[in-house]
């Protein structure tokens, strides 16, 4: 009886653990996923959970520019208003942004403060898509009628004005004249910091690199017009519709010069453990694509949650096995009940016989 009950305990024990376990590594991961915030633009844009967030990563060489971007979305729009899903009035169905680093410019402000940074042109709703935490000002868009505002983050806003409360200044890029629209603080996960490295960043539009070159010496760089990220948000009617989507329109043209990522999968517990067995595909790059250092961040992140739900759906072995030997015990249980029963079953029906024939003999 002691040695059955030393067991007993042996078993919950291990199932406290294991239960633990299985807590530890889903607070941990799902940690890790939530802090990846660019990757959650579907949500901001769309709280009913309905629409997907795709990101498009192209090579320098792939010849994607700001003429061609607008086909991915027309072609949605075609294939959705094939199925009855249409834009309500007055609201968007499908917002797009795109980006590519200018480069690294000297800024400078109105004052002595000089800084080089890193630049970035972008364009579409590019920060309904990032998530960065806005501490002075606000965003500039393409509605703009003037297109020479400038998003920087916090480290370039001391380093000019020794504040990051400075919306409305000036600043001037390889000479010329800006004014920061807003100022967003620096990358602050683990996974950004490993990426970002510590360098000011500048965001502006693709009117503005414009400015900065000149007409002419921009058309002929491409600058102006070359795209290496593109992200949209898109109604899913069905599973992967829009990863399919835009996936099939890329492949004819852009085979083996684009890298297409579903944003609002990407981190289900279920995708990253199936593709524990397949972590050397983040080792080896099999294409030259110009992964930006938010989708560099995020790639770690898939990385150590491929571990981590990999090990935490082995958590389930102990409880199963747990499960299946209880079953197992019940089984033997109600076999050994059902002996019982019939065995004194049978010795009733017997002693019952033997008294009926007792009887009959008496009686004769």
């Amino acid at each position: 009886m002691k040695f059955r009950k030393l067991i007993y305990s042996a078993v919950a024990g291990v199932n406290i653990i294991s239960a633990a376990v299985w807590v530890i590594l889903t607070v941990a991961g799902n940690s890790i996923a939530e802090s990846q915030s660019y990757n959650y633009g579907a949500e901001r844009w769309d709280e009913s959970g309905g629409s997907t967030q795709i990101s498009c990563f192209f090579t320098e060489d792939a010849g994607f520019t700001t003429d061609i971007a607008g086909g991915i979305r027309a072609d949605m729009l075609s294939q959705l208003k094939n199925i009855s899903i249409v834009p309500e009035e007055g609201k968007e169905l499908i917002p797009e942004a795109y980006s590519t680093p200018a480069g690294k410019m000297t800024i400078r402000c109105d004052t002595t403060g000089r800084s080089e940074a890193e630049v970035t042109a972008v364009g579409g709703d590019f920060f309904l898509f990032r998530g960065f935490t806005l501490l002075d000002g606000a965003y500039f868009s393409s509605d703009d009628i003037m297109q020479d505002g400038a998003v920087i983050d916090r480290g370039l806003a001391w380093a000019l004005y020794g504040s990051y409360n400075v919306a409305g200044m000036n600043i001037y890029i390889n000479g010329t004249k800006f004014y920061i629209a807003g100022v967003i603080d620096n990358p602050q996960t683990k996974e950004e910091k490993q990426t970002a490295a510590e360098f000011p960043r500048a965001y502006i539009s693709y009117d503005g690199i414009n400015l900065i070159q000149g007409t002419e010496s921009a058309q002929e760089s491409g600058i102006m017009k070359k795209i290496t990220v593109y992200e949209c948000i898109a109604p899913n009617p069905v599973e992967n519709f829009a990863y399919n989507a835009v996936s099939e329109y890329l492949k004819s043209s852009y085979d083996g010069k684009v890298s297409v990522v579903s944003n609002s999968e990407r981190f289900q517990p279920s995708v990253r453990a199936k593709s524990f067995r397949k972590l050397s595909d983040y080792a080896v790059a099999d294409k030259p694509v110009v992964y930006p250092y938010w989708e560099n961040a995020s790639r770690i992140a898939e990385f150590r949650l491929s571990g981590i739900y990999f090990y935490r759906r082995l958590t389930y072995v102990i409880p199963v096995l747990t499960i299946l030997w209880l079953l197992f015990l019940l089984y033997r249980l109600i076999e050994k009940t059902r002996r019982m029963l019939t065995d004194k079953t049978a010795d009733a029906v017997t002693k019952a016989i033997y008294r009926h024939n007792q009887k009959k003999y008496k009686e004769n």
